[in-house]
């Protein structure tokens, strides 16, 4: 690894420089920001959990911050590791042990939720310092006595002590994102009147007070960070004014090692904790570096929508902080440290900030998983490449979207004769349309590195060619992989005369249609949204660009349900932005008067009708009938030939599913 880190600071000089946190030496600046896994079981470290650290550790990063462990006797999650008492030191010391021998500073990370809750219901057992409801479940925690502070800080120093006994190398008190110490913080949430309430130095008190009994029951070479509020996007609690002010509170350098700065609340901010692709790039910079100024000298980690290792070097350059925070970029590539350092960038599989590791472990409940990596935590990630198949075989794919791109290229690199038939002139399918919307701009780095892999392991393409069960038989093959993907379904609320001279199409070919255009029309435009997927909405952005009034008409109480909360919320912000309407509970009714340029909307509910002027477009974005008339074709013919359907062909889902389904097929051909 030293010659790699040479390497690296000779392609990135501030990024793989190294520094120095409570003694202890940090061999680059890359930190693994807290990410939930959700891989734990029982309380106990899992073999998942042990390999995805461990991988994320060889993968180069100089520093990983666990996801919160249950410090505390009433923190019963189940994935959550206990470091409560010595029942799961054993795993404390294999995940120890498995990320510091790769000269890695493992830190655990401590925080209780306190009132905070994004799921749906209440927490019966919340507890908080003031008896005010939570800004989005309507929680309202019991009040802590100022004994009851005295002994939850108790708690986590003997935790801390636990935690460097089994050979970490510190902790992260994680006081931002709307949690516990973060209500204690903000005047909008702590209304005590005691000592740990009111004033700026008593709501700072309990943060001094654990960092100092940390400090004095681990040691002036144990980590201790601070990640806190640095704009929480709540009127009345923490702007960067008055972070700035809790930061120089908070900024004792023989206390505090680094500070991290975040945004968002359990609010309607929630969104800001997690920035994704429908907002700017690294939104955080401007705040980090006001507040750094703040910091006393101690190290800022940068943090939030950083993806790329140029742009985390010119932000070091910069002085936006001393070190960077790559979570979600990390879970897509463990190895970007690594491959960053060897000047193979472009094999680096980039996080597309989509969220979808936030949805599956916050809102499915299941380990975390990637769009643009399907081999999560699995013991080969770290820089994978097939293994050879036995037996080389020829293999047709017929689609060139996400999902046959990856069984693609999958199968070429064990060996095989792989031709793709692709429709379009590019790849990329429906993802590469989503890419050409608002926010959609990252989706491209999924069917780039697709591509890449795919020339390298050297696959041939038909692109622009609408494959036959003729031409595909005619190759000779002995698999094929249908991956045609599926269309949006024709509304059954409306007539099929309607849609029969083609002046009303789906959504998606509309947007095909007009990717270029740049005319203005001041009607109405319609979107009938069956979908409500991101898609749709940033469909409606680009429809907002060409006509003078957009409404989306959905037949269910409320828009983007397929989406996780925090882009939800997002969504919901950018229409209101652009004055998009939203007609919830409401469908097309047969009494619209199209040749007016009137249509008609009826409740769903109430059947009550409503008239929308004015009409100069409309258009449906509903559920998808997969294209898998190929696939029965070949089935249904004489050849015998072994056919596999992937992706929306199989069954209209997600990106992560197209990933998925193609990883898993090109392995096993």
């Amino acid at each position: 690894m030293e010659s790699d880190d040479l390497a690296g600071r000779l392609r990135y000089p501030q990024l793989f420089a190294p520094i120095e946190l409570a003694g202890r030496r940090l061999k680059n600046r890359i930190v693994h920001a807290s990410i939930n896994t959700r891989m734990g079981r029982n309380q106990e470290v899992t073999p998942a959990l042990l390999n995805y650290y461990r991988t994320r550790a060889a993968g180069g990063a100089a520093m990983i911050v666990t996801e919160p462990v249950s410090a505390l006797p009433w923190q019963t999650v189940d994935y959550r590791v206990n470091v409560f008492t010595d029942g799961g030191f054993a795993g404390l010391c294999k995940l120890a042990e498995a990320v510091e021998s790769h000269d890695c500073r493992l830190l655990a990370q401590l925080q209780d939720r306190g009132r905070g809750r994004h799921e749906r219901g209440r927490n019966p057992h919340a507890l908080g310092p003031s008896a005010l409801p939570d800004d989005l479940s309507w929680t309202v925690p019991h009040v802590m006595s100022s004994d009851d502070v005295e002994r939850l800080i108790d708690h986590f120093v003997e935790a801390a002590t636990r935690i460097r006994r089994a050979g970490f190398s510190g902790v992260e008190l994680s006081a931002g994102h709307g949690h516990l110490f973060h209500q204690f913080l903000s005047r909008w949430s702590n209304r005590r009147t005691d000592r740990f309430g009111g004033s700026l130095e008593n709501r700072t008190r309990l943060l001094r007070r654990l960092a100092a009994g940390i400090r004095a029951a681990c040691g002036g070479d144990f980590i201790i960070g601070l990640k806190l509020p640095g704009d929480d996007g709540v009127a009345g609690s923490i702007d960067p004014s008055e972070a700035g002010r809790i930061t120089r509170s908070l900024a004792e350098p023989d206390k505090v090692d680094y500070f991290c700065f975040v945004q968002g609340s359990h609010a309607h901010s929630l969104h800001m904790h997690i920035p994704d692709m429908l907002g700017p790039r690294a939104p955080y910079v401007s705040m980090t570096a006001r507040l750094r100024e703040s910091a006393n000298g101690i190290p800022v980690v940068a943090i939030g929508l950083i993806t790329d290792p140029a742009e985390a070097d010119a932000l070091l350059a910069n002085k936006v902080g001393e070190l960077i925070g790559f979570g979600r970029p990390l879970i897509a590539d463990p190895g970007l440290p690594l491959k960053a350092a060897r000047g193979r960038e472009a094999d680096i599989r980039y996080c597309v900030s989509c969220n979808t590791c936030w949805a599956t472990t916050v809102e499915d409940q299941r380990p975390v998983a990637c769009d643009n990596n399907p081999r999560v935590a699995k013991t080969d990630e770290l820089d994978w490449w097939p293994q050879p198949a036995a037996k080389r075989k020829r293999i047709v794919v017929v689609g060139a979207g996400v999902a046959g791109m990856e069984a693609a290229w999958i199968a070429a690199a064990r060996g095989h004769a792989v031709t793709v038939f692709g429709a379009s002139p590019e790849v990329g399918g429906k993802a590469r349309l989503r890419a050409l919307l608002p926010g959609g701009e990252h989706l491209s780095s999924v069917y780039d590195y697709q591509m890449l892999a795919a020339k390298r392991a050297g696959v041939r393409f038909e692109l622009g060619v609408v494959a036959n069960r003729e031409q595909v038989l005619a190759l000779r093959p002995d698999a094929v992989v249908v991956a045609a993907g599926a269309a949006m379904s024709w509304p059954r609320q409306l007539s099929a005369k309607l849609g029969s001279d083609g002046a009303v199409c789906d959504l998606r070919s509309l947007m095909w249609q007009l990717s270029d255009f740049r005319g203005c029309d001041d009607g109405t435009a319609v979107i009938y949204d069956h979908d409500h997927t991101s898609g749709t909405y940033a469909a409606a952005e680009r429809l907002r660009d060409i006509f003078g009034r957009v409404v989306i008409v959905t037949p269910r109480d409320r828009i983007a349900d397929e989406e996780p909360l925090v882009t939800r919320q997002v969504i919901y912000k950018r229409l209101a932005q652009r004055g998009i309407e939203i007609i919830p509970l409401a469908e097309p009714s047969p009494a619209s008067r199209w040749e007016d340029g009137v249509m008609m909307v009826s409740n769903v509910l109430s059947g009550v009708t409503r008239e929308i002027e004015d009409l100069a477009l409309f258009t449906y974005s509903t559920p998808r009938i997969p294209d898998d008339a190929l696939a029965e074709a070949l089935v249904d013919g004489d050849g015998d030939v072994d056919v596999h359907v992937i992706g929306d062909a199989y069954a209209p889902r997600t990106l992560l599913a197209a990933t998925q389904d193609g990883h898993a097929v090109g392995n096993r051909l």
